[in-house]
């Protein structure tokens, strides 16, 4: 069998006595489409923050590509984007300035053609002039990924990027990252909204009290097979 893109061995993070990951153990292929659900304090943001090597583990390995994130962080993370709850993009500046700014960052040509073809994946090339103050919040996260996909990273790391986005914002963000995950890119992402998840997903894993307690591919899985799974595994209320 091949290597897993991603190799989660061990995992545990603690914060004090709190300890948020007790040994977590995951492999994930190749063009993977994944979510990641739990109840709030589960540890998914510190996992997604572990793989984005932007935080480090009490114990334990995480290998992206065959290699651990403690012996080389700065090199993995040309492999990964991500998009967190923060957009990281400077309001003062427009969509193309920002773009212009992390390309330089990532060591993308400016003259490649790649970030006026992000911009119109994403539906804002028609305000790619205009200053990303005056954005709302579903044009920011789609801009977010834009900036996220500028090295064309195969793994993208999304932290709930559906938060706070109307009914509409949210359709075109989930046909976005349907156009870009497939077999060429591996998508992590953590969300409170079980059937937009289920529309990306080829895999379900759902963290309880900081540990792996479900890990299913879903094919053919309909949100109304997987919710009472969610209940059954971490209690009823909001995943």
């Amino acid at each position: 069998m091949s290597q897993p893109l991603i190799r989660i061995a061990g995992l545990r993070k603690a914060f004090g006595r709190h300890r948020v990951l007790r040994g977590i153990d995951i492999d994930i292929e190749a063009g993977s489409s994944v979510i990641l659900l739990g109840p709030n304090g589960a540890g998914k943001t510190t996992m997604l923050r572990i793989l984005a090597t932007l935080s480090k583990a009490t114990s334990g390995d995480v290998q992206i590509a065959g290699v651990s994130v403690n012996d080389n962080a700065e090199g993995i993370r040309r492999y990964l984007g991500m998009v967190s709850h923060s957009p990281l993009l400077y309001g003062d500046l427009s969509a193309e300035e920002n773009l212009t700014f992390y390309a330089r960052l990532y060591g993308v040509s400016e003259n490649d053609g790649r970030r006026d073809d992000l911009l119109q994946r994403v539906g804002l090339h028609h305000r790619r002039k205009d200053l990303v103050r005056t954005y709302s919040r579903g044009m920011v996260q789609r801009l977010a990924i834009a900036r996220a996909l500028l090295h064309n990273p195969p793994i993208l790391l999304l932290d709930e990027p559906d938060t706070g986005l109307d009914p509409q914002a949210a359709e075109m963000m989930t046909d976005l990252l349907r156009e870009i995950g497939g077999s060429e890119r591996t998508i992590v992402m953590t969300t409170h909204h079980l059937e937009r998840g289920l529309e990306l997903a080829d895999r379900v894993l759902i963290l309880s009290g900081g540990r792996l307690v479900f890990d299913e591919r879903i094919s053919g899985l309909s949100y109304g097979d997987l919710r009472p799974l969610y209940d059954q595994y971490v209690g009823t209320g909001t995943p």
